[in-house]
This record gives structure tokens, C-alpha cells and sequence, in this order.
């Protein structure tokens, strides 16, 4: 789901992270606030008013989105269900699950704090916006903070819809979970359900735009496109666990691994490593100690003609969580981290020691394996 993402501070144990296409929508909704709706409801104002309306009104979405994914957070730490994060991404917010909830009422409760936590904040902002009037406070500050309260009731009413992965598809799923007591099951109908909304918005969005109303159209088709891609991902995905489950990172590294000395040049690195075993990431050992790693990525940073000038203890990463698991961990962790930083491997470290590589090709064979055996 995400690309590249930024972290940019950490509230109540819980990291928060910004992906780049989030970019997107500031700029989108700055625009849309600023030279669309403020300047409709509140006339004669100045164009840099509007702007800073436009802005304090993003900003308090980008908090209210905060606060709204913080209490999903809170709640599934309260059911012991680890949180990686919070990633704000171009169609809102996500708290990262790193794995599954682990009954019905634990995954209703946590999806039903989203809806209820915009609904109450929608409320305080529609309180505020009632003693702002009575006050007689700016009319610029009166009308952003009425935009916060209305756009947190449509944000709990939005994600109250039965359309999984929303809070609504995720309450419906926590039932049918309940019911039948198959996880599987329901997820699988949970995500058909979501599926069949995303089609749905998709098919109105481009009935809006064939009437004329060509940006709601857009942006309809967009979210609906968004919906059946998620709805179809997270079916996927817990499919890919229930294949790796209890699958160890040993059972899929590579125990002897290619390794490259840190006194070489990085022009030898290249003819001699990368062009040869066609790997983008390779492990630096030294007398038996594991340094750190290299990749195709550093190389790049330096001109050509100075590759033979230096080597490839200059470039070396030092290792971190980000690109290095211990052997017993489970292979869906190792997944996890891959995605999560787009890497193709990852090495595997015990005791400081370096006991192997996993790549993703490997995992990626052995669920395509599992699943023509099932099929």
C-alpha cells in the first residue's frame, strides 16, 4: 500500500509516519478549501485569508486523521495487539496491525473507536464553532473550525459504511467472525462486500463525470478504485500469512551466502559482484565479522569515474532493524519488513553473526507452490 515514507514524531509509544504521496492531498485539499469552499460560504475575504483558512483546516483534517487512527492504536494495544505505527497516506490514515486481532470482540472494538472518536471530535469542533459565534470571534477562525466539525462527522459516517477494509467492513467482519467462528470466512465475505462498494463508487464516479461534474467524479472513482484494491490486498494478505504460518525465516535463507570483503573497490565490487550474481544488496564480512551491508543504491551515489577511487567499506550500512532478522523469527515478519522498505533481501543475523540471506523470490516460490498444492 505504501512507498516511501518519512517519520515525524512519536506519540504515545505510537511512531508517526507520512507517506509521500500524502503530499498529494495537502496540496489538494489546501486548494480546494482556499479557492472553493471557504470562498463560497464566507464572502469578501481576502484571497490570503483563504489561504490560511485553507491551510488551518487541512492541518486540523491531518490531526483529526491522527486522533481517529491514535484510538484504533489504543484500543488494540489495550487487546495486546502489537501497533507498528500510523502511516497517513493520500487516502487518510492507517494503524499498522502487525498481525491479526486475535477474536471478534477485540477487532469490533478497535474498529469501532475510529468512527467514534471522529464522531466525538466532530461534536467538541461543532461546540467550539457554537461558542466561537456567541463570542463573536473571526469570522475566518469560526469558519475552519465549523469545516473540522463537519468533516469529522462525514469521516465516522465514511468509515461506519459495511466496506472492508473501512471500520464499518471490519465491525461486519469482527460479527460474521463471532457467528460462524471461521476468520477466514469472513474475511473472505467482508472483502467481496468491499469489493462490491468499490465497484459501485467507481461506477458513480464516472456516471458524475459524464453529467459534467468531472473533479467529485474523479475523486469519487479514485476512492472507489481505492476500496476494491484494499479489499482485495488484505484477502490476499491473510492469505499469504495462513501459507507462511509457522513458517521459520531458517526454513528459506540461504546459508551460504555471497559476501564481499570491505577493502575492495567499488569498481571491483561491481564486475566482479553485482554484474556477476546480479544481487542489489550484499552482506560485508571481515575476518568472519558481519560490517554491515552494501547495495546498487549506494553505488549510484558515486560518479563513475571515481569508483575505483574508493571502496567498499565507505559505502557499507551498518546493520538494523531494517535490514537484518534473527533465523527463528517467522517468515511473514521477514515479508512484513520487505515491503515495508522495498528491499529484496534481508540479511540474517544471530548473536552478531551473519547465518544466512533471505530473499523474497524464495518466499514468493514457496507460496506460489503452496497454493497450486492447494489448488
Amino acid at each position: 500500500m505504501f512507498g516511501k515514507q518519512i517519520t515525524l514524531f512519536k506519540l504515545l509509544g505510537f511512531e508517526i509516519r507520512i507517506d509521500m504521496s500524502w503530499f498529494i492531498i495537502v496540496i489538494l485539499i489546501t486548494w480546494s478549501l482556499a479557492q472553493g469552499l471557504f470562498p463560497f460560504h464566507y464572502q469578501n475575504l481576502s484571497p490570503g485569508t483563504y489561504w490560511w483558512m485553507g491551510l488551518a483546516g487541512t492541518l486540523g483534517l491531518f490531526m483529526s486523521i491522527i486522533f481517529h487512527e491514535l484510538c484504533h492504536s489504543l484500543v488494540a494495544k489495550r487487546y495486546g495487539l502489537p501497533i507498528k505505527g500510523i502511516t497517513l497516506f493520500i487516502f487518510g490514515g492507517v494503524a499498522e496491525m502487525a498481525e491479526e486481532p486475535p477474536n471478534p470482540r477485540a477487532e469490533f472494538m478497535m474498529a469501532f473507536a475510529g468512527p467514534l472518536s471522529s464522531l466525538l471530535l466532530g461534536l467538541g469542533f461543532y461546540g467550539i464553532r457554537i461558542m466561537g459565534e456567541g463570542g463573536g470571534w473571526p469570522v475566518p477562525v469560526n469558519g475552519v473550525i465549523g469545516y473540522l466539525a463537519l468533516i469529522n462527522g462525514l469521516l465516522a459516517g465514511f468509515n461506519l459504511l459495511p466496506a472492508f477494509p473501512l471500520d464499518g467492513g471490519r465491525m461486519l467482519r469482527s460479527v460474521l467472525w463471532g457467528w460462524k467462528g471461521n476468520f477466514q470466512w469472513a474475511t473472505r465475505i467482508a472483502s467481496n462486500i468491499g469489493s462490491g462498494f468499490g465497484v459501485v463508487m467507481i461506477f458513480f464516479g464516472i456516471l458524475n463525470v459524464l453529467r459534467g461534474n468531472f473533479i467529485g467524479g474523479i475523486w469519487l472513482s479514485m476512492i472507489g478504485m481505492f476500496l476494491w484494491s484494499a479489499s482485495q490486498m488484505s484477502r490476499k494478505r491473510l492469505l499469504t500469512r495462513k501459507a507462511l504460518e509457522g513458517e521459520r525465516v531458517e526454513s528459506f535463507m540461504e546459508p551460504n551466502p555471497v559476501t564481499v570483503p570491505p577493502a575492495i573497490s567499488v569498481e571491483q565490487f561491481v564486475d566482479d559482484y553485482i554484474l556477476k550474481y546480479y544481487f542489489k544488496m550484499f552482506p560485508v564480512v571481515e575476518s568472519g565479522r558481519l560490517m554491515g551491508c552494501v547495495t546498487i543504491h549506494q553505488v549510484k551515489g558515486i560518479p563513475r569515474g571515481e569508483w575505483s577511487q574508493h571502496t567498499v567499506g565507505e559505502l557499507t550500512e551498518h546493520c538494523s532493524p531494517e535490514n537484518t532478522i534473527a533465523p527463528k523469527t517467522e517468515a511473514i515478519e521477514a515479508l512484513s519488513i520487505m515491503n515495508r522498505t522495498q528491499a529484496s533481501r534481508l540479511l540474517v543475523v544471530e548473536d552478531d553473526r551473519l547465518v544466512g540471506v533471505i530473499a523474497l523470490k524464495d518466499m514468493l516460490k514457496f507460496l506460489s507452490l503452496k497454493v497450486e498444492l492447494k489448488a
